[in-house]
């Protein structure tokens, strides 16, 4: 919840306010220490891509209604999903025949155009699975999958579900190795890996929390069955690290301009683009109103209709 950032200051006449449970970090004291910012990789992935829909997302209240699902999003929320059962199955149960099951029973059916793109897309999707899992080792289980990493900072209190984390041989012990899968756009490489912030955030987490060197993170491209990996450093995590704080410190600025009174829209700026197109606010946005909207189905025609 946001507070004013007048929020502990003497009341008219000396009195302080009432503190309520729960609000001792929150009050602001002379000498406490600054409220960390909590967020996850699509809160600060919002607000790098444009205020307006951070703004949107996780400051208007109530939230205006988002549009149609979209189908892009059902297919990779079913692929992931089927691959989390995977790997939740015994090892001797791992076989290419169970996954027309496991994906069945994961099928997300939203924002399809029709019947018959929602099947192509299913089969589709199914030989994915099937090509991908040919790769995998059966009987070998990943230290994490769909596993939640946090971590603090003295900006941030972050948290992520990393899809996998494997531990593999290193030149001086195991060392851990992000995994993410993606089921979208092609053409990924190193520079997707080595540039995305939530996957070298998911690392700087995955170090901490399991005491194991992580600078390895790879994205998983089912679609082309294609590996985009980085190795970073400490200093390439860390450059990573500041960045998101520097975010984070953007957005509680706003969020206090707004608190005291200043305009919304100043403080959280629309960043006009293609992305527009494919917002959820869309309608609600007098800039990207003006920017033709795309079906809920328009992602995967370029995966069915080829």
């Amino acid at each position: 919840m946001r507070r004013s950032s007048s929020a502990g200051r003497p009341a008219a006449g000396g009195r302080a306010p009432r503190q309520r449970a729960g609000d001792a970090e929150q009050l602001g004291f002379e000498g406490m220490p600054e409220r960390l910012f909590v967020c996850t990789p699509s809160k600060l992935g919002a607000f790098a891509d444009c205020p307006r829909r951070y703004r949107y997302s996780y400051v208007d209240r109530p939230t205006p209604p988002k549009g149609a699902p979209w189908a892009h999003n059902s297919l990779g929320a079913s692929v992931h999903t089927a691959l989390k059962n995977w790997y939740a199955l015994p090892a001797d149960r791992r076989r290419p025949e169970a996954l027309a099951t496991l994906l069945k029973g994961t099928w997300v059916r939203e924002g399809y155009r029709d019947d018959e793109q929602e099947r192509a897309a299913y089969r589709r999707a199914l030989g994915w699975l099937e090509a991908y899992v040919e790769t995998l080792e059966a009987d070998s289980d990943p230290l994490g999958v769909e596993r939640v990493v946090a971590v603090k900072t003295a900006v941030l209190a972050f948290n992520g579900r990393a899809d996998r984390i494997d531990s593999r041989p290193g030149p001086e012990g195991p060392e851990l190795v992000i995994v993410d899968y993606k089921t979208g756009r092609s053409g990924l490489d190193t520079d997707d890996a080595r540039g995305s912030q939530a996957l070298a955030l998911y690392a700087y987490a995955a170090e901490r929390v399991f005491r194991r060197p992580c600078r390895r993170v790879e994205l998983h491209h089912l679609p082309t069955g294609t590996v985009a990996g980085h190795d970073h450093t400490v200093e390439s995590l860390a450059r990573q690290l500041t960045r998101a704080e520097e975010t984070a410190r953007d957005i509680m600025t706003a969020e206090r301009a707004v608190a005291d009174g200043a305009d919304a829209d100043e403080a959280f700026p629309v960043a006009p683009g293609p992305r527009c197109g494919w917002c959820d606010f869309r309608r609600h946005c007098p800039t990207g109103a003006q920017v033709p909207g795309k079906e809920p189905w328009a992602a995967v025609d370029r995966h069915t209709d080829s």
